[in-house]
């Protein structure tokens, strides 16, 4: 399997309900450190997993969705708990999209999977991973 990973990151506010989350029910700030691998079994005709730069750009544009918001203020995540396991699948879900729609150009269509990784510190991490 061959894999290209790139990465960013993201700034968001947000509070969780229920008394697992402990002083984290009330608002806070998260910087997460945000890598999105794209796999493929096979490398395309220009011997590459995916572009980059194009993957790069496409990171940053669902990231920006995101960026410098209160999720608790976005309505299509209303009554959830904005944990960064879901919006490691969150963000996995909108480059899906974004593969689909051709953004990521033609040759990644042969992409088989993508693994999102949300870095909250230099100790923990949460990720998700799915087919393509």
């Amino acid at each position: 399997m061959f894999s290209i990973t790139v990465r960013d990151h993201v700034m968001v506010a947000h509070s969780f309900s229920g008394e697992v989350f402990g002083p984290a029910q009330r608002l806070h700030g998260a910087t997460f450190v945000v890598d999105a691998r794209f796999k493929r079994v096979e490398l395309d005709q220009d011997n590459i997993v995916v572009d980059i730069g194009l993957a790069t750009q496409e990171l940053r544009a669902v990231l920006a969705d995101l960026n410098y918001r209160n999720l608790d203020e976005v309505p299509e995540f209303a009554g959830i708990n904005t944990s960064t396991e879901f919006l490691a699948k969150h963000i996995a879900d909108r480059l899906a999209d974004r593969v689909r729609a051709g953004a990521l150009g033609v040759g990644a269509h042969g992409l088989s999977g993508i693994e999102v990784s949300l870095h909250e510190s230099h100790v923990a991490w949460a990720s998700y991973e799915r087919d393509l």
